[in-house]
């Protein structure tokens, strides 16, 4: 079923409105690359490397692989390093990517092919110049993230020396924030899901549990449209204390990895 022009435009312009908004993460990424000297990494493993090659020349645990991929592909989608496909191995490994210096990136290398100084390399610059970025709230402190060697702790962990969600049910400034913005969020989406895909999607359910489902940004407009269809929200006990009552819609305080009420059905939606 296509989307109507009018759902098309809308998502259109939410996705200009993230690119705006998460803009400055190629400005973080290029910082953390500066710190870690991923260019020069590159550059002395003869111009290209996978990521366990640029891990090894930069020192850096081989847990925080994921974390470099991440970085890579924001890096290589601002253009600041290129991609080939490594054909896979006789051995049966599988392809790798193989990431290359681009016209860009060579401006980052402090060293020319000679060893010597680098009279194009623009670092120095760039780095005073992003400065604000290194242990910002902005970047998390993610250079120093991945020269931490223990694996599992995010970024905002290391920094604040709690979770997320930990922070949410000791702070109402953050627990509120979080909470409008989960909201705010889900009701611009299931409006359109609901205009496009409402019948086919919810033809037949009794009774829907949003597992984390906030104060019912999702579920409200859910239970608007289908007023026979019984709603649950399932949330941690410091999110539902805050929501206000919405008609056709129990909240219930709880923990989805413990359990969860019995339902026909279980929504679980990903925030964009």
């Amino acid at each position: 079923m296509a989307l109507s022009e009018e759902s098309k435009a809308l998502l259109q312009a939410q996705v200009k409105l993230w690119n705006q908004t998460f803009s400055f993460m190629k400005s973080v990424a290029l910082a953390v690359a500066l710190d870690l000297r991923i260019a020069d990494a590159i550059h002395h493993n003869g111009g290209a490397a996978t990521l366990p090659q640029i891990l090894a020349r930069i020192g850096i645990s081989p847990c925080k692989l994921a974390g470099l991929r991440r970085l890579m592909r924001v890096l290589t989608v601002a253009g600041t390093f290129t991609t080939i496909q490594q054909p896979e191995t006789s051995s049966g490994g599988h392809d790798e990517l193989v990431y290359k210096l681009s016209t860009v990136s060579r401006l980052l290398t402090t060293s020319d092919d000679d060893g010597e100084t680098s009279a194009s390399c623009l670092s120095p610059m760039l780095s005073h110049v992003l400065n604000p970025f290194h242990d910002s709230e902005l970047s998390m402190g993610l250079a120093a993230w991945f020269r931490h060697d223990e694996p599992g702790k995010c970024q905002y962990t290391l920094m604040h020396g709690t979770t997320l969600w930990e922070m949410c049910g000791s702070s109402d400034a953050v627990n509120a924030s979080i909470n409008n913005a989960m909201a705010g969020d889900s009701r611009f989406l299931m409006r359109i899901v609901l205009e496009e895909y409402g019948e086919t999607i919810f033809r037949g359910v009794d009774s829907l549990v949003d597992v984390a489902g906030g104060v019912g940004g999702s579920t409200a407009t859910i239970a608007a449209a289908f007023p026979s269809l019984k709603c649950t929200v399932l949330d941690l006990p410091h999110v539902v204390a805050k929501a206000l009552s919405v008609s056709n819609v129990q909240f219930v305080a709880g923990d989805m990895f413990e359990s969860i009420p019995p339902t026909n059905a279980i929504f679980l939606k990903v925030s964009s």
